[in-house]
Formats: C-alpha cells, sequence, structure tokens
C-alpha cells in the first residue's frame, strides 16, 4: 500500500513557479483527502493507512500537517527527490485525475468545499466553528457520500 507521503510527493511534483501552479499545505491537505475519499468511493479501499481529522479548516492528516506546518500559507518547494515510480501506474493515473479534479482550486476553495461535505460535518458536529477538533472523518462516511455523488452525478 503506499502511503500519505507518497501521495503528497506525487501532487507536489505539479508545483510549477512559472505557471502559478503552487501547492500549500492547505491545498495538500484537500487534495489527498480528496485522493482517499475517492478512492473509498470508487474502489472500497483505501489508497493510503493514514486517517484525517475535522480541524477548523477542513480535513487534516497530522502527520502530513507537522511535516509541512513551517511553509504556513506559503507554497511547498517541489520534491526533487521524489521518484514518483514507487506508485504504480494505476495509481500515477488515478491521482493524476484526482489532480485533474481538483488542482485547479486554490486552497481556500477547496476548504469551503469540504465545509460543504457531510463526512466533515459530521465530525464536526457539537463544535463550534473555528474551534479545535480532533475527531477522525469515518471511512465509512466518505465511501457513502462520494458514492452518493457519483449516483446522482
Amino acid at each position: 500500500m503506499t502511503t500519505i507521503m507518497e501521495v503528497a510527493n506525487f501532487f507536489l511534483q505539479k508545483t510549477n513557479h512559472e505557471t502559478e501552479t503552487v501547492i500549500s499545505p492547505l491545498k495538500l491537505q484537500k487534495v489527498c483527502y480528496y485522493a482517499q475519499a475517492w478512492c473509498l468511493a470508487l474502489n472500497g479501499v483505501r489508497l493510503f493507512d493514514d486517517e484525517f481529522v475535522a480541524w477548523p479548516h477542513g480535513p487534516v492528516n497530522e502527520d502530513l500537517y507537522h511535516k509541512y506546518k513551517d511553509y504556513k500559507w506559503r507554497p511547498i518547494d517541489f520534491p526533487e527527490d521524489f521518484d514518483d515510480s514507487v506508485l504504480s501506474l494505476q495509481e500515477r493515473n488515478y491521482l493524476n485525475d484526482v489532480w485533474e479534479l481538483y488542482g485547479k482550486y486554490d486552497a481556500k476553495y477547496l476548504e469551503d468545499l469540504t465545509h460543504q461535505e457531510l463526512p466533515w460535518q459530521e465530525a464536526r458536529e457539537g463544535y463550534p466553528e473555528g474551534h479545535h477538533c480532533s475527531v477522525v472523518i469515518r471511512e465509512e462516511t466518505m465511501r457513502n457520500y462520494y458514492r452518493e455523488l457519483l449516483a446522482d452525478g
């Protein structure tokens, strides 16, 4: 099974300052979240073995947060030493599809999008806006919610 760090590095390879394709920690969290969510919906299994919690700015993987927190809102550097062949061709194709869907949006848009969706809302239930919450977003809710979007689609 792949890791969230490999998935993150795959997305960070999309960084290109000349074309203004930059990825902040917030955006990275959201595209990794959507990669996991859609894998659960489409395949019924996790893409990677990590969880997301319902923080005030949307779904967050705490390991990913700690790795890139010093960037704050700034773009994360291109991962020079990452070899995407650690991912299967199928995984790379899938992640490219996720990037095509979500990579064009900025971090704030993606944050707002997750706030409109049941998985994050359910985990945040009972928490005032802006307050810290470390409730894990349930995979079952992610799988069912995004499958419903496909069915309605």
